[in-house]
């Protein structure tokens, strides 16, 4: 089996460091992909240091990957070589139990098959994009767009994902009030994509800070959370409310701001739960509800309404020696909005 450059981690309490992986060979569904930039998720900082107890080592994180084709399986039909590709944070599925066949990859039954922390079919650990190659079936790669700056592309691969999902499974449309709270990662995407879909858009954040970001990434208005008197002014106006934050914090202060038959879907997710008062969902018929990721053919939908509507993520590009500073960084939340490999750095 080839061998690759990574960066990979032994241990929880362990930094990420150089390390060379096998990849399997090129079968004849598979795609293998050259690698040039991976982006940097949060949950690579958890998965790494073993913070949902399901983490096997050594691992390479990272499964927001772009990168050019390099070769392909001899039953190959929809990826030719040179072109760009793109990997998400699945990489199979059992495709064919009833989630699979919905296109819900995601949910897969029996369990899909994550890029990185993973064990494929044959009971070998998959590895992430922190590497220079990657070898995928051709089913559960992606095609990008050479319209946009693929350095900005490859946090849409999670980040993107996880925000125009639920945007779309709510319908999130033209004419619809839609608040967006958190200005991170998930969040500064959430603000570009529901924009773009025509809702007007407000950002609920506990940093002023944050209000220029805000418009300038496609909101209309800002709220701080921590300002009570600005939080009353907003009670019963938002047909949807997108909840990116992961620290703790109450539902029970933003489900107020749901109109009738209003949504709030989560896609953070706090480590201890949150209160929510019955009333505060019955009296409207409110809903909360949370979202995953998409599976492969929304992934796509999603490149191809970023690409129509030239939405990329706001990124910090690094060096992979920079990945553990990186990390530190992320838990400070200093970065805007989301760290970028340049993998050319692992090369040399």
């Amino acid at each position: 089996m080839p061998t690759v450059h990574a960066y990979a981690t032994p241990a929880a309490d362990a930094l990420l460091a150089p390390l060379d992986i096998e990849r399997r060979e090129v079968g004849e569904n598979d795609i293998q992909i050259e690698i040039l930039y991976c982006g940097v998720c949060h949950s690579d900082i958890h998965q790494a240091r073993n913070e949902w107890g399901n983490s096997m080592y050594p691992m390479v994180p990272g499964h927001e990957i772009v990168g050019r084709v390099t070769a392909v399986g001899s039953a190959v039909t929809s990826f030719k070589i040179g072109e760009l590709a793109g990997v998400g944070c699945i990489v199979d599925s059992c495709r064919t139990c009833s989630q699979c066949e919905a296109g819900e990859e995601q949910f897969c039954e029996n369990g899909m098959t994550g890029t990185y922390n993973s064990k494929d079919k044959e009971g070998h650990l998959t590895y992430g994009g922190y590497s220079t190659h990657v070898v995928v079936d051709e089913k559960y790669t992606l095609h990008v767009s050479e319209k946009l700056d693929i350095k900005g592309v490859a946090p849409l691969l999670c980040a993107g994902i996880t925000t125009y999902s639920p945007l779309r499974h709510w319908k999130v449309s033209k004419g619809q009030k839609v608040a967006i709270v958190g200005l991170g990662g998930l969040g500064h995407m959430g603000v570009k994509l529901a924009a773009a879909m025509g809702a007007e858009v407000t950002v609920i954040s506990t940093s002023d800070n944050k209000a220029a970001d805000a418009k300038r990434l496609g909101a209309t208005h800002f709220i701080n959370s921590k300002d009570l008197a600005q939080m009353a002014t907003i009670t019963n106006t938002f047909h949807f409310i997108l909840n990116t934050v992961s620290a703790p914090h109450s539902y029970d202060s933003l489900l107020p701001l749901l109109r009738t038959d209003g949504a709030m879907v989560l896609v953070g997710a706090p480590p201890m739960p949150s209160q929510v008062t019955g009333f505060n969902l019955i009296m409207q018929r409110k809903t909360l509800a949370g979202s995953l990721i998409g599976g492969i053919r929304e992934t796509q939908e999603m490149l191809d309404f970023c690409a129509e509507h030239s939405i990329t993520s706001d990124v910090e590009m690094i060096h992979i020696n920079q990945i553990n500073e990186a990390y530190e960084r992320i838990l400070k939340s200093d970065v805007k909005y989301r760290f970028v490999i340049d993998i050319a750095s692992l090369k040399a």
